[in-house]
């Protein structure tokens, strides 16, 4: 079959685009030899507040052996790990992709779970890599309790941490999830979580790291006669003339003086004083709605003179490092397939061969040994003679899943060969 020369120039564009992709990190902890390229760092050592590392699939998964990664080991200790690229990544030009997938299988309480991509300019701190250790871009979920459950993601610019300004909302069970970012060359960005886009925009407008494009006018001043009140006093209502003649106590109509009462000793009898229900305080004219009313004041916005587009925002020239930097509460999150590339495609291929294979056998056994834990629970208590009800299982055994969809995954996937895939960070 002959294919036109526009089809033909298309199929060959796709095929160099395929072809020129990068990978500049990937690790899927399936080899004994992780640790030969993971470095522990000395940082909080001194102190005796350093973390572990250890290699472990945790207590679900779809595959034992595929789905190992490396976890958490120590409560309320600073866990601090990180791994070396290749080369040098300078991203001028390229599209950036950052993935990995953590399962935070103790119930996170407390604790990040991010990665870190750190420059080689911080290369002579990595012994010591920890919390003060200069970062390039910071990416994945922070929890804490009820009012911390985002997804962080921070660019290092000029010395300084920029936060976004959107608020991205972190997955909180117990169960494998995708983090995906991607930053592109024009400026913009897009976050997936599970492989879904949950957050996009632009670099410029969604953090802090140019100044912005326009400021209210600091010259600007208000009108004198611009009127800011919603209501006024009517000027028609008139106050009742007996309004001031209202009391607002008196003598209980419901009082009877006591038989016993003594004029000539106890002086002559009075009824209690009671609330005058007819009374109705001082009395204010209603209100209206101010014909004159304008809204709030805003000074007009104006060209900030201090604005430069910066079309590099989204370059980092000197990427080195991957690591991890995390205090936790509660140890036990397993992080698993890590991948730097500048192709999606890239990372969604990896994410579909591990996590997409494995999800659904680790939602499964999740269930599994939800509902196993629960009897077991339920069996001490009768045994000790005590209530069941409230086991520290919560609710997790029904709520720890993927969604509608999972469900939906699961049914679907009822005749899948067991283990064919690979799960974590």
């Amino acid at each position: 079959m002959k294919r036109s020369p526009v089809a033909l120039a298309g199929l060959l564009s796709v095929l160099a685009c395929t072809a020129s992709a990068t990978t500049y990190f990937k690790e899927t902890f399936d080899s004994a030899t992780w640790e030969s390229r993971w470095k522990k760092s000395s940082w909080k050592e001194p102190e005796g507040a350093a973390g572990e590392f250890k290699l472990n699939a945790g207590k679900w998964y779809g595959d034992e052996e595929m789905d190992k990664g490396i976890q958490t080991a120590i409560d309320s200790r600073f866990s601090t790990i990180y791994s070396e690229l290749p080369q040098t990544l300078d991203t001028t030009g390229k599209d950036l992709v950052v993935q990995f997938s953590v399962k935070h299988e103790q119930d996170l309480d407390c604790g990040g779970g991010y990665l870190k991509l750190v420059p080689e300019s911080s290369a002579s701190q990595m012994e010591t890599f920890g919390g003060e250790t200069p970062y390039s871009i910071m990416f994945g979920p922070d929890i804490c309790g009820f009012s911390t459950r985002k997804v962080h993601v921070i660019f290092t610019k000029d010395g300084k941490n920029h936060l976004i300004k959107k608020d991205i909302k972190a997955e909180t069970d117990q169960l494998t999830h995708v983090y995906t970012l991607i930053v592109k060359p024009d400026n913009t960005y897009k976050v997936l979580i599970d492989l879904k886009e949950v957050e996009s925009g632009s670099l410029e407008e969604d953090w802090d790291m140019v100044p912005p494009k326009k400021i209210k006018d600091p010259n600007a001043k208000k009108p004198e006669d611009w009127d800011e009140e919603e209501e006024i006093e009517d000027p028609n209502d008139k106050k009742p003339e007996n309004w001031d003649k209202i009391e607002p106590t008196i003598p209980d109509p419901n009082a009877k003086k006591p038989e016993d009462w003594n004029e000539e000793e106890d002086g002559a009898w009075e009824p209690p004083m009671v609330p005058n229900p007819e009374f109705q305080g001082a009395w204010k004219a209603k209100k209206i709605k101010n014909p004159n009313y304008k809204g709030k004041w805003e000074a007009p916005e104006i060209d900030n003179p201090e604005y430069k587009p910066n079309p590099q925002l989204y370059a980092f020239n000197d990427l080195k490092f991957v690591g991890f930097e995390l205090w936790q509460v509660k140890s036990g999150s397993i992080f698993d397939n890590i991948i730097v590339t500048d192709d999606f495609k890239e990372a969604e291929e990896l994410a579909n061969e591990t996590w997409g294979k494995t999800k659904v056998q680790e939602k499964a056994v999740f269930t599994k040994v939800k509902e196993e834990e629960r009897q077991a629970a339920d069996e001490a208590a009768k045994a000790s003679g005590t209530d069941g009800e409230g086991d520290e299982m919560g609710d997790d055994y029904d709520e720890g899943g993927y969604g509608e969809d999972m469900d939906e995954d699961m049914d679907e996937g009822e005749g899948e060969e067991e283990g064919s895939g690979h799960d974590e960070l």
